[in-house]
Formats: C-alpha cells, structure tokens, sequence
C-alpha cells in the first residue's frame, strides 16, 4: 500500500500519492499500465526540460508572465511567440502551463489569471462521466413521452444550489413541478445522497400521489439514492444525459430566478426555515406568462382541486 511505502520512506502519503498519479504511464491495453521507475524518471526528466527554457531565457519568462498578468491565455501566447518569428525566443503552451502550476507559479499566482482559475492543474480530458452508475432504463429516454409536452400533471424536477465553499456545505434542494411550475425549496446540511434524497422524499409525500409521478434529475452523485423515492413514495426517477442540465429546464431556469434572492455569496447558514420558505411563497405567488398569467400557487390548487 502506499501508504505502507510513505511510512517506510519517511514521507506523507500525500507526497507518494502525487508522485504515482504524476508518473503512472497510461496504455490502451490495460496491462502495459502502471507506475515504473524508468518511465516515471523519464517523465520527471521531461518536465524538468521544459523548464530549463525559462531558467536559460529570463526575459522570454518575463514576456510570459507579463502576458498572463493581462490575461492572455497559454495558448496565445505561444501562438504570438511563433507568430513574432524570432529565433530562440519562443515556448509552447504546454511549456507555459508548467510555469503556471510550477512552484514559482503558485507562489507568483499565475494561475489566477487563466480563463477558469482552478489553483491546481485538472487531467487533460477531465472527470470521467458518471453514467455509468445510474441504470440505463433510468436514462430520461425512457421517462413517459407525456412529460415532456408538460400537460400532465405530478412530473417534477430537482436540482441542488451551490453556494460559495467558504460559507460552508450547506446548499439548497430546488424542485419545480413541470406543469404548474410550482417550487419546493429545502435546505440541506451536506451533500450526501442520503439525507438529500430523504429530504425530497418527506418534501413531496406531503401531496396527493397523482401529484408526485416521476422526477428527472441531473447526474450528480448527491441523487444517487433514488430508489429511496420509489420505495418511500412510489414515485419514479429519470436522469438526464451527461453534461446535458438543458434536459430539466424547467428547475435551472427557475435556479436563475431564485439566485434574485440567494446569490451564490449567500451564508446560508445564517438563514432559517421561514427565511426559504418565504422565498418560495414569493415564487409560487408571482403570475407567469407560461400560465396565461396565473400564479404556480393557483394552478397547483386547481389540479387538487380537480382529483379531490
């Protein structure tokens, strides 16, 4: 284990994990794939390579860093540098962004000034897709095709407001009932999947059945424990395409109407009950042009009223 090998080293774990995840050679055939000393020494050789440029050439580093505290990206710089012509007097992007996430980067900051800001440097293809955990016939291409024309009644939609991480893991649970739009909000505490599914679960046994048919959520891993709703409720779970939120645009276009009064700086810790309840009444109560002008609050009852 590596932590086995820190101890026996006298490092972090930590140490030893970043040196494995740094060096470990990727293959298409998955035996060829692993952390081996020779490859890891060439690797680490690379890097040090691509470094020495700016160590040998001062004022190329001094052109960069003044390029990037004016936010050009990586990439236009290079491809200024290979425009400009001059000989010697050039580095690549990758080059560039080994600067930014090198020690003297991080201490310089450099990396405040790239289009996202992300302090530590992401895998080049990203996070792999979760899909893979939630069930195909969960997929929202086997939700009813009457939900989407939004003429029935009891089809929600849930999603989960972030706030700032400084202010803590409080976030908010965001549902909207695609016909009437009308909006439950509910605070949550962190964002384990239990606690968060449970919640929605009380939240919305508190209608009539006819009133809570399906839900469609995003892929996030805080819904994973969906089942939960079926087996409390009755009610049944669809999931949207990966990197595809547009699929429930009901819920993110009301997001953007809540954030009027919840702004991603919000403490929401500091706020009670009744503080987001009283955002949902203003909500439910404000006429839409989507309801011929009526509020959530009255087409809501108007369906209860109609299966009471």
């Amino acid at each position: 284990p590596l932590s086995q090998i820190a101890t026996i080293l006298g490092r972090h774990h930590s140490t030893i994990y970043r040196e494995v995840q740094r060096n470990t050679y990727w293959d298409d055939d998955p035996f060829m794939s692993g952390y081996f000393h020779m490859n890891a020494q060439e690797l680490y050789r690379r890097r040090r390579q691509s470094l020495q440029v700016f160590l040998k050439k001062t004022d190329l580093k001094s052109y960069v860093i003044d390029k990037l505290k004016i936010y050009w990206s990586p990439e236009q710089i290079a491809g200024y540098l290979k425009r400009m012509g001059v000989q010697g007097f050039y580095a690549c992007s990758e080059t560039i962004y080994r600067l930014i996430y090198s020690d003297e980067g991080k201490e310089l900051g450099l990396y405040r000034y790239l289009f996202k800001g992300h302090k530590n440097r992401r895998k080049k293809f990203g996070r792999k897709s979760r899909g893979t955990r939630i069930p195909k016939h969960h997929s929202i291409a086997f939700r009813p095709e009457i939900v989407a024309d939004r003429k029935t009644f009891g089809h929600w939609e849930g999603d989960l407001m972030i706030f700032n991480r400084e202010h803590g893991p409080t976030n908010l649970t965001s549902l909207i009932e695609r016909k009437s739009r009308y909006t439950i909000l509910a605070k949550n505490s962190n964002r384990r999947p239990i606690p968060v599914i449970g919640q929605i679960g009380n939240l919305l046994s508190k209608l009539p059945s006819h009133a809570r048919e399906t839900i469609t959520f995003d892929r996030g891993f805080e819904f994973l424990k969906y089942p939960i709703l079926h087996e409390k409720i009755g009610m049944r779970s669809y999931f949207c395409d990966p990197q595809a939120p547009w699929q429930k645009g009901g819920v993110e276009s009301n997001n953007n109407r809540i954030r009027r009064f919840l702004p991603r700086e919000t403490k929401l810790d500091e706020l009670g009950d009744s503080d987001i309840y009283g955002i949902s009444v203003i909500m439910n109560n404000t006429p839409r042009k989507c309801l011929g002008f009526k509020t959530p609050q009255e087409v809501l009852n108007e369906h209860l009223q109609q299966s009471a």
